[in-house]
Parts: structure tokens; sequence; C-alpha cells
């Protein structure tokens, strides 16, 4: 039987809340022992078992208690009861510049966090320039790490936490402030730790970096575990449910509940997987490009290298001030070839209670062959919140005027002799 890498029985963090300072001193010196706190369960009853090799998503809303359940398990904070049994050794980025000292250089914190973690120079000498090539900060690695940016600490502490020989990472929001680039990085280097029997344990408010890389989810509120499961997508469905009913409710007359219930059908025919909390979503996508050629072609097929047009008609329950609609091509495999969002140019468009429109216009420049069209509609006006996920939401057909031996770029070179 496979060993888990950590076991949590009945586990509770229990901090004492006073209406003031003579309260707390009236309760230290009372002979009658008299209370003058209040509980507050910031984990309550925690039962949890990780496996090996999971990379588990932890969801939830801010104060839900999943920082502080990471904490308990890293051990910076004691529980107030319960157990714990953690097998392997842990690395954890849980706030940005823990374990490092601002005075010192990227270098010197390397080998600083290198000796807290147990390790001789030595060691840390045969780690050295993989940790310095993964970070990429360049000669700022000799600088004081006080002069970094957010975005340069978080891709320091993550190369150094990784390559540290843990058995257990856990992360904790700490990717946020890091660049898309090295977001995708960094989630690669997961699936190359999970392969090797590295079990991660990952914080996030975003659903779709869970579905995407997590094999197990968690969803938390109020300090309590309220699903987990390595069905990821009915974790990431129970979340957004309690997002959707703590929300402001909206009054719907039946039309509209009508249209609703028709509109969010999924696409059967391409196995359409759809989540959110509907609030807004999108209708339908509506395709077009400008060759001549097309009127001989069949619908939602387009010619390599021509420009296109996505348009997305949207239905908005309410007015939404910051909003973001992300669109990816897929292969059928599912390898990512283009994908865009409209934060570049609209950072706080938002959408209007009724009828909205968004289009989306871009060259085509992708070679011959099937594809699938991603798109995501996600509310920023606090903490994200997916409004509509639709993967995919249509199929496309793409055909090449001339034909490219490699690659799925459609770039044709002119060639020359001489």
């Amino acid at each position: 039987m496979q060993e888990n890498a950590i076991e949590i029985r009945d586990l509770s963090k229990i901090y004492k809340l006073y209406d003031n300072k003579k309260d707390r001193l009236k309760e230290a010196f009372s002979i009658t022992r008299k209370r003058y706190h209040k509980d507050f369960y910031a984990l309550k009853n925690i039962n949890l078992k990780v496996r090996k090799g999971a990379i588990i998503g932890f969801l939830g809303r801010n104060g839900a208690g999943k920082s502080t359940l990471l904490k308990v398990i890293t051990g910076v904070l004691t529980p107030t009861s319960g157990e714990m049994i953690v097998n392997g050794r842990i690395s954890a980025l849980i706030e940005l510049g823990a374990g490092f000292n601002n005075d010192y250089t990227g270098m010197e914190n390397i080998y600083h966090y290198g000796t807290l973690m147990g390790f001789t120079k030595d060691e840390m000498n045969k780690k050295i320039d993989e940790i310095v090539n993964f970070a990429d900060i360049g000669d700022f690695i000799y600088q004081p790490v006080k002069n970094y940016s957010s975005g340069m600490f978080a891709r320091l502490a993550f190369s150094v936490a990784i390559n540290i020989e843990p058995e257990i990472l856990i992360v904790d929001e700490i990717l946020s402030v890091g660049d898309f680039v090295f977001q995708h990085k960094c989630f690669n280097k997961f699936n190359e730790m999970m392969e090797k029997g590295v079990t991660i344990l990952y914080v996030t408010h975003s659903t779709q970096q869970v579905l995407n890389y997590c094999n197990e989810a968690v969803f938390m509120k109020n300090g309590e575990i309220i699903y987990q499961s390595t069905d990821v997508k009915s974790v990431v469905f129970e979340y957004e449910k309690s997002l959707r009913n703590t929300e402001t409710k909206v009054e719907e007359d039946k039309e509209i509940q009508e249209l609703k219930k028709e509109e969010i059908d999924k696409n059967k025919e391409i196995n359409e997987k759809r989540m959110g909390t509907h609030e807004a979503y999108i209708k339908s996508l509506k395709i077009t490009g400008k060759s001549e050629l097309l009127k001989e072609c069949e619908e939602n097929t387009l010619i390599s290298g021509d420009r296109v047009k996505f348009v997305f008609d949207i239905f908005s329950q309410r007015d939404f001030k910051n909003i973001v609609l992300g669109v990816s091509i897929l292969s059928v495999s599912g390898d990512t070839i283009w994908g865009d969002n409209t934060l570049r140019d609209f950072p706080n468009q938002g959408l209007k209670k009724g009828e909205n429109r968004i289009e989306v216009e871009f060259d085509l420049n992708i070679v011959s062959g099937d594809y699938m069209v991603y798109v995501g509609l996600a509310d920023l006006t606090n903490e994200r919140v997916e409004l509509d996920q639709r993967w995919p939401i249509e199929r496309i057909s793409i055909i090449s005027l001339q034909s490219i031996p490699l690659g799925k770029v459609y770039a044709p070179a002119k060639i020359k002799f001489y």
C-alpha cells in the first residue's frame, strides 16, 4: 500500500479573540478562570490524506483557512489540537521573502537558505548553476534582494525551493506575482517533480490553473474542508457554486431563465466541458475571415495567414467593473498553438447588464489541420471568479495554400538561389 506524504486527523487551530486589552488581563489574573474571550476556529476538525506524488490545488475564498493549514503543515504554526504525520523533506513558498535576508545578495541568500535546510556549502555548490539558470534574473543575482521586484523575488525563491531536493513542495500563491512565461515554466517543473514522486500542495484562486495542472483538489470554507477529490472538475464546480451562492442575488424573469437554460447547454458534438458561475455567460461564437476563398468552404473553415475575427456574444445578469476574456486555439491532441486575452489593451474593461459583444481579430498564422477554440470569461473586480469557461467552444479547420514541412506556424519563407 502506498505511503501517504501527509496525514492529518481532527486538527484544529483556535485563536482567542478579545474585545479589548483589559479583557486579556482580566482573564489572565482571574481566580475563577472566567473566560473573557471568544474562540475563533481558523481550522476546524481537519482530516486530510495526501498521496505521495500528488499535485493538490487548494481552493477557497480569502480567510477560508488554506494558508493557515499550509503553515501548520510546514511547522510555522502549531495546531491547537489534532494529529499530523509528515513523511518527507518540506520546501515551502508561503510568504514572499521567507527564509531570505534582505541585506544579502541573491547569491548569498541561495547559500543561506541551503544552510537553513541542512545542506553544506559543497552540496550547494553542486546545485548553484541550476538554481541561477532557472531563476534567470541575470546580474541581479549579485545585488541585495531588497532591491528586487516582487517578480524577481518570486523567481529566485521558487528556483531555490525546487532545487533543494524536496519531497513535499508547498506553494501559497507566490506564483501570482510572476510573469506568465515564468508561471508556465514553473508548472512544467511541477510535472517533472511529480514524475519523480514529489508531492505538491498549491494554493490559488485560479480554478483554471487547478484544472490544468492538478490531479487532486481541496475546497475549503470557514476553516473546514468542504470537499476533496481526485475528480478536480467536481471540486471546482462546488467551489464556483459556493461563490455564486454568496454573491449578490440577481432576480431573473422567466424569459431570461429559459434563455440561460438553452444557451448554457454544452456543445455535445465536441465534448465541451463548461463551468463557472454563469452570472455572465458566452452565448455564441461567430468566426469570420476576409479571404474570398472562404465563400466556397464549409462553416468554420479558415485559410492560413488570413485575417480572422472571433465575435463573442455575451449575456450578463448584472454590471461588472472589471472582466477578462481569454481565447486560445489548441490542437486536437491538446497542445496550445495560440492564445491571447483582453487585459493588454483593456485592463479595466467591464460588462453592462444585458447583451454585450467582444470581437477578437488576429492573423491566423497556423498551418492546416483541425483545431479547437477554447474561451474563458472571468470577473477580476475583487478576487478572480470564473464566470464561464467553455473548453472547447468550437472546432475549426484550417487550410494552408502553401505546405509547411515542419511546425505549426504558417510563415512561408521566400527562397532565392544565386
